[in-house]
């Protein structure tokens, strides 16, 4: 954006190109990554700290690949800027699951990858979680309560704040704090029982 641009103008911008991009224009997809880049690297950063060290993927890695997943399904219907970062950051998340489960299949349930539950967890220092039985958990709240899902998603996931996130869903700070507790204590019960590897 230049200097002479209105204010608002790169936001403008950025919907034109989701028009695009909803019209099938691959090229609007790689620009719109492009606006994002910054923002899409510290969520990958964010997920990549969940992961065990010398993970095949880093940061730049994940982003590249959501991208293609993004590129595979252009026409989508995205909203604005932070839905665009929320379904990136969904993508990220789902790339992460299906290396577990490769690395799972590969090893025949050795040495689980595990993801660490600061954030979820509720009460004492819990250890780290299979990022599949995190994932199993987070699908299973999905289909209870789909809100409270996407809230842990979102926050968890793609590092998104309370008001950010209630801004998105377009509902009160204190129904998002509400749905977050009941969602971080449900998956720490849910957990709680899955062994770790």
């Amino acid at each position: 954006m230049n200097q002479k641009d209105p204010p608002g103008t790169e936001m403008t911008q950025f919907s034109v190109l989701l028009k695009r991009m909803r019209g099938g224009d691959r090229e609007a997809a790689g620009q719109a990554i492009a606006q994002v880049y910054e923002e899409l690297y510290r969520i990958a950063m964010r997920q990549m700290k969940q992961e065990k060290p010398g993970h095949v993927l880093q940061a730049t890695a994940l982003i590249h690949e959501a991208y293609l997943r993004l590129m595979g399904n252009v026409a989508m219907d995205i909203s604005d800027r932070q839905h665009f970062l929320a379904v990136a950051s969904e993508q990220m998340r789902h790339i992460l699951v299906d290396y577990a489960r490769s690395a799972k299949t590969l090893k025949r349930g050795g040495a689980a990858i595990t993801v660490g539950l600061d954030d979820v967890q509720i009460g004492a220092k819990e250890p780290s979680v299979d990022v599949l039985a995190l994932d199993e958990g987070i699908e299973d709240l999905r289909r209870l309560d789909p809100r409270p899902a996407q809230i842990v998603v979102w926050i968890y996931f793609g590092g998104y704040t309370e008001k950010e996130v209630a801004t998105a869903l377009g509902v009160s700070l204190k129904t998002v704090r509400k749905e977050w507790e009941f969602a971080r204590s449900w998956l720490y019960d849910r957990l709680a029982a899955v062994p770790v590897a």
